[in-house]
């Protein structure tokens, strides 16, 4: 098991991790690493002209329960656990 140092490690490494406390072995964070978008529906449509090229910086995503994927970002209990481990066991 790591805490959270480690589990920040692992994922901008390229692993997903998840915390044994959590709901699921199905449940997992991991890095979206940052990317160019071009800009063609809304809600930036609205914001920026169709066409227009954006940087999405670097962040952390969850795969939930569900199976969707949503933002994450770290409660306190998350930054001070030490039961973070890799999704895949290892």
């Amino acid at each position: 098991m790591a805490d959270f140092a480690d589990a920040l490690d692992f994922i901008k490494n390229g692993r997903q991790v998840r915390r044994l406390g959590w709901n699921s072995t199905d449940q997992f964070i991991f890095l979206v690493p940052g990317s160019t978008f071009v800009v063609n529906r809304p809600p930036l449509s609205i914001m920026y002209p169709e066409g227009t090229e954006i940087e999405y910086q670097p962040h952390i995503d969850m795969k939930t329960v569900q199976g969707t994927i949503v933002p994450w970002i770290a409660s306190q209990s998350d930054l001070l656990a030490n039961d973070w481990v890799t999704a895949d066991g290892n």
